[in-house]
């Protein structure tokens, strides 16, 4: 049997990859890495700058300078992993409104997804990694011992989406979610740097009608094949 060491997982907003990606990763012992946090990083160190997030120069320039790395978790507070900015703990201030609001139109820009795309690189290649994210498998690590494109249907992705935030006991319109996911889709997809898409070689699988369970059995038995 031989254990992939560096594993790929891409796929649309709401697809489950990052709750999955953490599991087989626990499973694994590998670090796990939602590339998503690099973006977020990015928009948090522009709202702290005052640098304005339409300014694609300015963002771009900002991701050239700073340091993002990822490690393994290490607080016990509910962490997946460690995001440090410039060697600077960020790993819940990334969460903050203000960064979810802006972090779609920033991940966009063409200058921003190439200085991250090669710090995501750089921790990838450490290797005993599982990286979430919409590009892995066809920018970042094109070389990466398993790819998996985990898809589900917008309707599937809304109603997971509604029930988590029930869940947390936040108010939100099943109609408000599912817009929103179709727009990040249409960003994501349609974006002229790196859209959203499956890798040649990548193993899709669609996860309607699957609960978590399932697809992580899939998805351990391809790690360890």
């Amino acid at each position: 049997m031989t254990r992939a060491n560096i594993i790929a997982i891409d796929g649309p907003a709401g697809s489950g990859k990052s709750t999955l990606g953490k599991l087989l990763a626990e499973y694994l012992g590998y670090l796990f890495f939602d590339t998503g946090v690099m973006y977020r990083a990015i928009t948090w160190a522009a709202y702290q700058d005052g640098i304005h997030f339409l300014d694609e120069i300015g963002m771009t320039d900002l991701a050239e300078k700073c340091q993002i790395d990822v490690r393994p978790s290490s607080k016990d507070d509910q962490r997946a992993y460690d995001v440090l900015l410039d060697g600077i703990d960020v790993t819940w201030k990334i969460r903050r409104p203000e960064v979810e609001a802006n972090v779609s139109v920033v991940s966009a820009y063409k200058g921003v997804r190439n200085a991250l795309s090669a710090q995501q690189r750089r921790i990838g290649l450490r290797g005993k990694v599982v990286m979430v994210g919409r590009d892995i498998g066809t920018v970042v690590l094109p070389q990466a011992d398993l790819k998996i494109f985990l898809d589900a249907s917008l309707d599937e992705r809304t109603r997971r989406r509604f029930t988590e935030l029930q869940r947390l006991s936040r108010t939100a319109l099943y109609a408000d979610i599912y817009t929103s996911i179709q727009n990040r889709d249409k960003i994501d997809s349609t974006r002229d740097v790196a859209p959203l898409c499956a890798a040649e070689d990548a193993v899709i699988i669609n996860s309607d009608g699957k609960s978590i369970e399932q697809v992580l059995e899939i998805l351990i038995s391809l790690a360890d094949r």
